[in-house]
Parts: C-alpha cells; sequence; structure tokens
C-alpha cells in the first residue's frame, strides 16, 4: 500500500484485541455494559463539502458532477496520496481485510489500513468478514487510507480544508483524512459502490430491508432520521440490513455486515433489539456521553452531538437474515420526516408517483440535528441519498423504475414526522412510533390492499381510510389540525418547494 513502517502492524485482530490496543493506546473508555466509546469531536458527521472524486478519463463522463461530485485533479491526488503514505509510514498501524455486497457475485475485496484500533474495530462491525481460510489469500480490490490526524494544505492538495475524502476509481484508491468521524469510512464504500454495480446491472439502494415469515421482503428508504433502522428492526420480521442494498436481477442483497444506528434518546421500551446492542461487547458507541468515572451511559444526552450512534454486527439483532440476501421486494416504503406536518402518515403510490417521490427524497431538518437550524428546514436528496451517487439521479431512478413495473412491487409514503401542526411553536407533534409500526405492518401483511382509499388534495396521494389499530382521524393530517387554513397555506408552500427542486429532473410533475 505504499507505506513502509518501523512501527507494528496488526493484521485482522479479533475485537478483544482491539479493545486492548484502543485502551492501551487512550482512544477511548469501555462502559459499563460492555462497549467500547469514542469521540470524534470537532467532526461529529460527515464533511460532505471535503468529498472529491479524480478526475480520470475512464470515469470523468460518466460522474454527475457538481454540489455533491466535486472534481479533484490527478496531480493533486497523487501528492496527497504520498503525503499520507509518509504521515502513515511513521505510526502503529491497523489493516483490516473486509468484503462488502453479500452476494458472492458482486463481492468487493476491501483494504483499510487506520492507525486507530477503534476504527479497525468498526470497520470489523460494518463490513462482511473473511472467513479464515480467505484471510491468507485476500487480495483487495479498493484500499482506504485513514489518517485521521492528517490535516490536507488546500493550496498544496487541491482540498477545501484540512478535511478530505477522495476516492480515485482508476487506482482503486480511497484517502480518508482531517476527521475521526467514522461514518466517513462506511460512506465512502456506498459511493464507490453507488458507482460500479450500475455498471454490472445492479441497482445500488440507501435503504433497509427485511423479510416476512412467508418470505416475502421489504424496502425502506430513507434520508437520516426518518426511521430506517428503527422501523426495519421489527421482531415480527427478519433484518437483511439497515442501511445498504444492492437490487440484482436475483433479488436483494446487504452491501454491510453491521449496523449503525442513530442512539439519540434511545429507549429499552420503544426499540429492544437496538437498545441491547448499546450493552454488548463489541459495539461500538460513537460521540456518546459516557460518565467516565462509573462507564455509564447517556443516551438522553447530546452534549457532544445529537448525531450520536451505535455500531454493532448485525448478528446483535437476534432476528436477523444471516446470508443478507433475499429474493425481489413485495414492498418499497419511502420513509420521510415531514416537520410542516403536512404529509399524510401513509399512502398508497402509483409508479408514476413513486418515481417523483424517489427523485425528491424529501424530508425535514429540525431544530438541533445541524448548527444553525433553529425552525423546520426542508431537505430534498435524490433518491434518498444524493450524497453518495456519483453517477446522476436519473440513473439510479430509471433502474428502481423498471424493477417496480418487474416485479409488480407496491410503494408506500410514509411520514414519521410531525402531525396536527408543525414542529416547534405550532402545536405538531411526533408520529407515534406504534401506530407508524402498525401501519407498515398493515400495509406489508396485505390488509391494505382492498381498504378504501381517499386523494388527498395536496399531492394527489391515495390515502388508506382505515387501518387497524390506528385512529382514522390521524390518516388526514389536515383533520388534525386546529387551524385548517394555517394547514391550507403549509401545504401550499411545502407543494411548492417539491415543484422547485424538481424542475432540475427536466420533467413536468407526475399527476396521479
Amino acid at each position: 500500500m505504499g507505506i513502509s513502517t518501523e512501527q507494528r502492524v496488526h493484521r485482522n485482530l479479533t475485537p478483544s484485541q482491539l479493545y486492548e490496543h484502543a485502551l492501551r493506546r487512550r482512544e477511548g473508555i469501555v462502559t459499563s455494559g460492555g462497549p467500547f466509546a469514542a469521540v470524534t469531536s470537532p467532526h461529529t458527521g460527515r464533511s460532505p463539502n471535503d468529498k472529491f472524486l479524480v478526475q480520470e478519463p475512464d470515469s470523468t463522463e460518466r460522474i454527475w458532477w457538481g454540489k455533491v461530485n466535486q472534481p479533484i485533479a490527478p496531480a493533486k491526488f497523487e501528492r496527497l496520496k504520498a503525503d499520507v503514505e509518509a504521515h502513515l509510514s511513521g505510526q502503529e498501524l491497523f489493516v483490516r481485510d473486509v468484503y462488502a455486497g453479500a452476494d458472492p457475485a458482486f463481492r468487493l475485496p476491501i483494504r483499510f489500513m487506520t492507525p486507530n484500533a477503534w476504527h479497525a474495530l468498526f470497520v470489523y462491525n460494518m463490513f462482511l468478514r473473511p472467513a479464515d481460510g480467505e484471510l491468507s489469500r485476500f487480495a483487495p480490490g479498493f484500499e482506504v487510507l485513514h489518517a485521521p490526524e492528517f490535516h490536507a494544505d488546500p493550496a498544496i492538495h487541491g482540498t477545501k480544508s484540512g478535511t478530505f475524502i477522495i476516492v480515485s476509481f482508476a487506482r482503486r484508491t480511497i484517502l480518508i483524512g482531517g476527521t475521526r468521524y467514522a461514518g466517513e469510512l462506511k460512506k465512502s464504500i456506498f459511493t464507490i459502490l453507488n458507482y460500479l454495480l450500475p455498471l454490472q446491472g445492479v441497482l445500488p439502494m440507501h435503504c433497509s430491508a427485511n423479510v416476512g415469515r412467508q418470505g416475502d421482503c421489504a424496502l425502506f428508504f430513507g434520508l437520516s432520521g426518518t426511521g430506517k433502522t428503527t422501523l426495519s428492526a421489527d421482531p415480527e420480521r427478519r433484518l437483511i440490513g439497515d442501511d445498504e442494498h444492492g437490487w440484482s436481477d436475483e433479488g436483494i442483497f446487504n452491501f454491510e455486515g453491521g449496523c449503525y444506528a442513530k442512539v439519540i434518546r434511545l429507549s429499552r421500551e420503544g426499540e429492544p433489539e437496538i437498545y441491547a446492542t448499546t450493552e454488548m461487547f463489541g459495539t461500538v458507541l460513537e460521540n456518546v456521553d459516557v460518565n467516565p468515572e462509573t462507564g455509564a451511559v447517556d443516551l438522553n444526552s447530546q452534549r457532544i452531538t445529537e448525531n450520536t450512534r451505535a455500531s454493532y454486527p448485525i448478528h446483535y439483532i437476534p432476528n436477523h437474515v444471516p446470508e443478507g440476501m433475499a429474493g425481489h421486494p413485495d414492498h418499497v416504503v419511502f420513509l420521510t420526516c415531514d416537520a410542516f406536518g403536512v404529509m399524510p402518515p401513509i399512502a398508497k403510490l402509483t409508479p408514476e408517483q413513486a418515481m417523483y417521490h424517489f427523485l425528491s427524497g424529501y424530508t425535514a431538518k429540525v431544530a438541533g440535528t445541524e448548527r444553525g437550524v433553529t425552525e423546520p428546514k426542508e431537505t430534498f436528496s435524490a433518491c434518498f441519498g444524493a450524497p453518495f451517487l456519483p453517477l446522476p439521479p436519473t440513473v439510479y431512478a430509471k433502474l428502481l423504475g423498471e424493477r417496480i413495473a418487474r416485479h409488480q412491487v407496491q410503494c408506500w409514503l410514509v411520514n414519521t414526522g410531525w402531525t396536527g401542526g408543525p414542529y416547534g411553536a405550532g402545536g405538531g407533534h411526533r408520529m407515534d412510533l406504534k401506530h407508524t409500526r402498525a401501519m407498515i405492518r398493515a400495509a406489508l401483511a396485505g390488509e391494505l390492499d382492498k381498504v378504501p382509499t381517499r386523494r388527498e388534495p395536496v399531492f394527489g396521494l391515495h390515502v388508506p381510510q382505515r387501518v387497524p389499530g390506528v385512529p382514522d382521524q390521524l390518516l388526514d393530517p389536515r383533520s388534525t389540525w386546529n387551524d385548517t387554513a394555517a394547514y391550507d397555506a403549509q401545504a401550499k408552500r411545502l407543494l411548492a418547494l417539491f415543484e422547485k427542486n424538481y424542475e432540475q429532473f427536466k420533467e413536468p410533475v407526475p399527476k396521479s
């Protein structure tokens, strides 16, 4: 990997060995329940403005260049790579060999090199683990050089700041530096899969997936905070994966071998399967508030950040699919956290509406989730994952539309956000998780197939008039507001935001 060091290089250590090294190196602490806790300040989230793709002849014409995919010259990349290698050459290093992709036909072998034991443990949790016999002949298809304490010089390296996430498809190399946030390691791999797999006829998706007792598969698309991880970890269904999947001609497969769950205000009662992982040895707690004297964890605290996380292997969820694969889905669910209180809690989508909402990728940020956000702020992220799409969004939409039609998939829109009014002082409140679960379970079980629907006037969505276990009034968001005129004004505003965003795709807004 271009690195020569007199320090020790540790290859493919066990979790207990990584704990020992991480504690020796004072990288974090062990909590009273058993997880390892690390803090990544000042970066406690991804740095999308510091992500670049190298301009290379074989890929340049395909890339969706712009705000998401910023170009960097090959010469700048080579200079930075050499400087990162020199930086790592003087350090104790941890190497981890893993796979991305549960389907052997599309599996990508990846080698990570990092100076931190806890980051090696994170990677071990998040990706698929080669068998012992496979490690001796492991040949990486991509390499990741991780230098969290190295800061780039924008004048020399062509970056925007000291932080960088740079992908070279020609060199099959990823450089990550200037940030300790572990999510960059995970999402950089998702980015390269989003480039490589469509070229092989596979749709990569930012979604969770589970399967019912009859083998019926469901996908859950959604941005951070909409409930992908929570709603897919259903004790009545087996979990395939919580975040990233591919859809091939044979069916669904997980890209990862672990989960990366948001744990802020997590409760044992509301999300028992995920909560249990926060008390297990091997779990990595990232930026969670821990008492240094007792090791006690405070999941309600946002002292470090709102974006607290737990990384754990998928087998920590009892009801999971060990092979990480399933057949073609019967249902696709688009999750949105609508802080404006306009969207219905559940709606049945036509194929045209599914394409519209997939390309829109709508949710809303609320106060506390990001610095400077003091009131609801709309977010449109194409395909529910724009920051990770190297190709134009229409490439992924076309692949999804073809699969929905071929396999007669029923699509749903589910609002996990606000009802009765907007977030904040508007009198609204968050959807009750038990009601959302009841709606999704009814939809996936086919209980809503013959239930009459009404056409709501804002987006033309088809809303079931009854759902078992859910108050009828909740199904009509307008009727939950005390001031219906205020609802109408809010709905008009949100629709205008949708239409303005959709102009970039140069197609008329589909009608129902």
